[in-house]
């Protein structure tokens, strides 16, 4: 597959995540699944396991015009659009996403949208990255995400390496914000689910 071809989320049956990107790798896609640790425990043992972070959903470049290959792929149940048309994800989202899986900091799905303070990383393994600010339990969050899915994920950060966004309207977290001297307001989609494109 070429770099030329644009990323698409792809949605996959439940647990079938990881099966689906191998498959697809063996047919010759690129295909990227952020995952995250996490503490599993059964009543004889406890297991540190490998979990999606966006639970469902992974992420490939295809040509939209030939997508049947990736559509009889076992495991896949749609490409992720508007009504039947897929629509693909912007490549700043999926690498922002990918400097946050890699980076080896504490990292989780996130389960809702919020809106909060834009503000780019300056310092730390994320330099560079932009999203929205917040404070759960009062450690700062970072939270980046897929516009196109309503979905963000969230990462811890000090506080000191960030620094807010001065201009205009930004695409954060999934969430657009807007951000005025003393007057914050917000906007962006909430509440429907992505349509799919089959």
């Amino acid at each position: 597959m070429t770099e030329s071809k644009s990323w698409f989320a792809l949605q996959a049956r439940n647990r079938c995540e990881h099966f689906v990107a191998a498959v697809l790798q063996d047919k010759g896609y690129e295909t990227f699944l952020p995952t995250y640790k996490a503490r599993r425990q059964w009543s004889d043992r406890s297991k540190t396991v490998s979990l999606p972070l966006f639970p469902t959903y992974l992420f490939c470049r295809l040509d939209p015009e030939n997508r049947l290959p990736v559509l009889v792929t076992p495991g896949v149940r749609a490409v992720v659009g508007a009504g039947k048309k897929p629509v693909p994800i912007e490549d700043n989202e999926i690498a922002a996403v990918r400097r946050v899986a890699e980076s080896g900091l504490p990292l989780a799905p996130w389960p809702r949208f919020e809106a909060g303070t834009a503000v780019r990383v300056e310092h730390g393994p994320l330099r560079g990255v932009e999203g929205v600010v917040l404070k759960d339990k009062g450690v700062p969050r970072l939270l980046v995400g897929i516009t196109l899915l309503q979905r963000s994920i969230s990462v811890e950060v000090d506080s000191g390496w960030l620094a807010p966004l001065e201009q205009g309207l930004v695409a954060a977290a999934g969430l657009p914000v807007r951000e005025r001297r003393g007057d914050p307001r917000h906007s962006g989609r909430t509440g429907s689910r992505p349509e799919v494109a089959r």
